[in-house]
């Protein structure tokens, strides 16, 4: 059949590696010629990402990319991240497993960014419904390793601001995963796959049953997933750093043999040669003396993953059916992690008398690297379980509702292998308490010199650290869509619903964490909850057809009202045109406003206090010329004359904030599909989004307020409040400083997507399509708190927020001819200068690149085909990035493992 809806599904299934294909791309009927008009208008009305009035499968209400099964399945990928985070929309910070960990939602953890805007700006579904944060605990994000990829039959991506669709965090946008519900019969599938240099193997296996009858349905599946290691050292031999102009190793300044400084100033280092004279030591050299970490780090971590699957679905009778949704996932993952460094959070000073100083002074061993412990390991073993139970049916010919009942839960166990007691260490030094003797409870230890740490005192000083926390999600949805009334140019579609959810996460660290008394920095526990009540309403309304300016014209409005118990109420809308001019060329545009709740760390992350690092600028203020602003301020703020900081620290508060409010957003989206007459397989679309954050959630160091607070005249700053700072009214010293997270942020972003999707015929039968999708940042401006200047990050690499090359592209040519297939993918990523880079600096500028994908497919017989793929087939090597430490490059961006090959077989009974 040649109707456009089939056209579609052939072009999107085609793309290798995530070819994405804009939904616009589908034609109304009245585009279609008659033939295929009239099949397209028996298209069943199904609910589309991005509304909840059924529409037909072909239609669209914004920009959104489809990602079939078949697509998937060329794209070889075993994890749902590696298809995201090859969008060309995708951009920024997130985690995948060529992360050597992953810290900010949970180590082996993996996200989507749409946009770049953060991996809690974009929201992720399941099914249309809300998937349980993810993690170890107090969570922010859903982690994509809990939906198995065999498990998905298509993907949508909506790239639009959807918060009065679907309530708080759709401010880039929303991925919506489908999963597979019903086929007839068994099928398995193998998947095996490593790199070139024969390392980060990937395994994966996948069976499932379904059965489908005259009133149910049903569908169970088990699915393992298992990627090996890549060490580090094999991709990057060492950090490096520019010196001369030249990139040397540089390394970290803990050192294995100890880097101590001595009472007269002088900066030595101890013994690192394991045959050497132990009480040797030396002046510090970094070049000589300092650590490469990269043998001891992976560039990819190991991670294990069984999930199981069950779906069906029970017809009550001719208008009324039952459906249900049971997924349970396991992963067991860890990172390798550098042997630890004493001297980190607590200093260590060593008296000139004591029997382990070969120095006669007294000194302060700033860092000593226990590489006799060998390295450290962060494991991970976190269950998630997800149970959907409800209803739906039909009332009359034109109204459909459903109710479901949404329990999401994850418990996890993480921790870290070889961390260091630091009362224990203490003991050790202490001569009143240790002894030198075999057996002795409390050994004496030598840390002066690689080699002298005995085993009785690893043993003594070194334990496992387990914490343990989860998310859980409990919500009650019940919508209701169908036809109103009918208008000269249509029916016009409603849909309203309630939902009503509750949200917990908590977070308990090692008890040693907890006391402080840990090598590793300090955690307090994290436990809060929240609930969500909304009801929303949408409307399509149908302005006109067939008129002299319009084939049609419909408005599409929505508008979502939300209470939370911690924040109050909110409202939110979204206003849409969908106008098709000519039968070849579409316009649509949409505003909205969009909102990201603060998640449980930030708001109930354990609040304590700790000695930071800070300036006070009103440190001998009385010195200063009288007319300036900081003495102005500092004088009418009463700090006394004479007033000098003591130190170089201040006591502050840091943890979570509680009065924060929820992030404001407005976004806009305009584009144009055109399906020329002169090439009818030939679609085109435009769009141009523009996304407006205020409100934004930032986290402000003390000096910063405080730096701020003076310079600005009258005292006149926010930051000049209680709430922030304040000083004893005698002494003028700072008593309180909050570097807790604030609303003071505001960001800007905009750019143009373009989507191209062809297909044709070639020679001898083969039949090919060929999809292009472009995405130009125009600009990404952030404005951390009113007053302070604009960071512009459109073209930047940052250590921080990612990378955010203005152009990244996704080409992909697919040809078929009988038991034949094959693509082609080219993904492309524009040139970006390095944020942190001097003008002149190597690696100033990481140049565009472009890594090409390919995949045989032989199809033997209906119950077996086998196909063999090649990634980054040129073997393109990640470029040096200054700003990041970890293998020399954002390995979120660019690809570090170089060439490699997958195979798969898939089997069908």
């Amino acid at each position: 059949m040649s109707c456009k809806r089939n056209r579609l599904t052939v072009a999107v299934g085609a793309l290798l590696s995530l070819g994405a294909v804009p939904a616009s791309f589908a034609q109304s009927a009245d585009a279609a010629s008659p033939a295929e008009a009239a099949e397209t208008a028996s298209l069943e009305a199904v609910v589309v990402t991005g509304s909840h009035i059924k529409r037909a499968q072909i239609s669209g209400v914004g920009p959104v990319t489809v990602i079939d099964a078949e697509a998937i399945e060329r794209s070889g990928a075993i994890s749902v991240e590696n298809i995201l985070q090859r969008m060309p929309a995708s951009a920024g910070f997130a985690g995948n497993q060529t992360n050597a960990y992953w810290a900010d939602n949970g180590y082996g953890t993996t996200q989507v960014n749409l946009r770049g805007l953060g991996i809690n700006r974009t929201l992720v579904l399941l099914n249309g419904r809300r998937v349980v944060n993810g993690g170890t605990g107090a969570n922010s994000s859903v982690d994509l390793n809990t939906i198995p990829v065999a498990l998905i039959e298509r993907i949508e991506v909506l790239k639009d601001g959807a918060s009065a669709i679907y309530g708080a965090d759709a401010v880039a946008g929303v991925v919506n995963i489908i999963t597979k519900k019903k086929f007839d019969g068994l099928q398995t599938s193998i998947r095996y796959g490593e790199t070139f240099k024969g390392d980060g193997a990937e395994k994966a296996a996948d069976v499932a049953w379904g059965k489908t009858g005259d009133a149910y349905t049903a569908m169970a599946s088990i699915n393992y997933a298992e990627s090996g290691t890549v060490n580090m050292a094999s991709r990057a031999p060492c950090a490096l750093g520019e010196d001369g102009g030249k990139l040397v190793c540089v390394g970290s300044s803990s050192t294995i043999g100890g880097r101590a400084i001595l009472a007269d100033g002088r900066r030595v280092n101890f013994n690192q040669d394991p045959n050497g004279d132990g009480d040797f030591y030396e002046t510090y050299s970094p070049g000589k003396h300092n650590f490469n970490s990269n043998p001891y780090l992976n560039a990819v971590n190991p991670l294990k993953r069984v999930s199981v699957g069950a779906f069906g679905t029970l017809d009550v009778d001719e208008n009324t059916s039952l459906f249900a949704e049971l997924m349970y996932t396991h992963r067991d993952s860890n990172q390798l992690a550098t042997p630890g460094a004493l001297g980190v959070y607590r200093p260590i000073n060593i008296a000139a008398d004591h029997p382990t100083n070969p120095t006669g002074q007294n000194l302060l061993l700033q860092r000593r690297r226990l590489l006799e412990a060998g390295v450290r390991e962060f494991y991970q073993e976190v269950d998630t379980t997800r149970v959907v139970f409800g209803a739906q049916g039909r009332i009359g010919t034109g109204w459909d509702w459903t109710t479901a009942i949404n329990f999401g839960r994850n418990t996890g166990t993480d921790g870290s292998t070889a961390v260091a007691d630091l009362d224990r260490v203490a003991r050790t030094l202490d001569t009143s308490v240790c002894s030198n003797a075999a057996g002795a409870a409390i050994p004496c230890a030598d840390y002066l010199g690689y080699g002298d740490v005995t085993q009785a005192v690893l043993d003594y000083i070194l334990f496992t650290t387990r914490d343990k926390g989860g998310n859980e999600q409990k919500s009650w949805t019940a919508n209701l869509s169908g036809e109103l009334f009918e208008l000269p140019a249509g029916w016009v579609g409603m849909a309203t619903g309630l939902e009503v959810r509750q949200e917990k996460g908590w977070r308990n660290p090692d008890p040693r964490t907890v006391a402080g008394i840990a090598n590793t920095n300090q955690q307090d526990p994290i436990a809060g909850d929240y609930v969500a009540k909304e009801a929303y309403v949408e409307f399509a309304v149908p302005l006109l057809m067939d008129s002299p300016f319009a084939r049609s014209l419909t408005l599409n409005a929505a508008g979502r009202y939300s209470n939370y118990d911690l924040f109050g109420n909110d409202t939110n809308y979204k206003l849409g045109l969908d106008w098709e001019i000519t039968p070849s060329l579409k316009a649509r545009a949409n505003v909205a406003s969009a909102f990201r709740i603060p998640n449980v760390p930030e708001l109930f992350g354990g609040v304590s206090e700790g000695n930071l690092t800070t300036t006070d600028p009103c440190s001998g203020w009385s010195a200063m010329p009288a007319s300036s602003t900081v003495a102005q301020n500092c004088r009418a703020s009463g700090v006394p004359v004479g007033y000098t900081q003591l130190g170089n620290t201040v006591l502050t508060t840091v943890g979570g904030n509680a009065d924060l409010q929820p992030e404001d957003a407005k976004t806009l989206t305009a584009g144009i599909v055109w399906t020329p007459q002169f090439a009818p397989d030939l679609t085109v679309t435009l769009d141009y989004f523009n996304v407006k954050i205020d409100n934004a959630i930032q986290r402000i160091d003390g000096s910063t307020k405080l730096s701020v607070c003076y310079n600005t005249p009258g005292l006149s700053s926010v930051f000049c409040g209680p709430a922030h700072f304040t000083r004893n009214a005698q002494t003028g010293e700072i008593e309180f400083l909050s570097s807790q997270p604030l609303n003071t942020a505001s960001e800007r972003m905009s750019g143009i997507d373009l989507g191209v999707l062809y297909e044709f015929a070639s020679v001898d039968d083969w039949k090919a399509t060929l999809s292009w999708d472009v995405s130009y940042l125009k600009n990404y401006d952030v404005r951390p708190f009113d007053g302070a200047d604009e960071i512009r990050y459109a073209g930047k690499i940052t250590g921080g927020r990612g990378s955010f090359a203005k152009w990244r592209s996704l080409a992909a040519l697919t040809a078929q001819r009988g038991a034949w297939s094959g693509s082609w993918s080219v993904q492309y990523i524009g040139s970006a200068d390095d944020i942190n880079a001097l003008p002149g600096d190597i690696g100033e500028r990481a140049p565009s690149l472009a890594y090409h994908n390919v995949q045989v497919k032989y199809e033997v017989n209906e119950a077996l085909d086998v196909a063999i793929g090649v990634d980054n087939l040129f073997d393109k090597k990640a470029p040096f990035i200054q700003s990041y430490t970890d293998a020399n490059t954002d390995t979120m961006t660019y690809d570090l493992l170089g060439r490699r090959w997958n195979v798969k077989a898939n089997f069908r009974w």
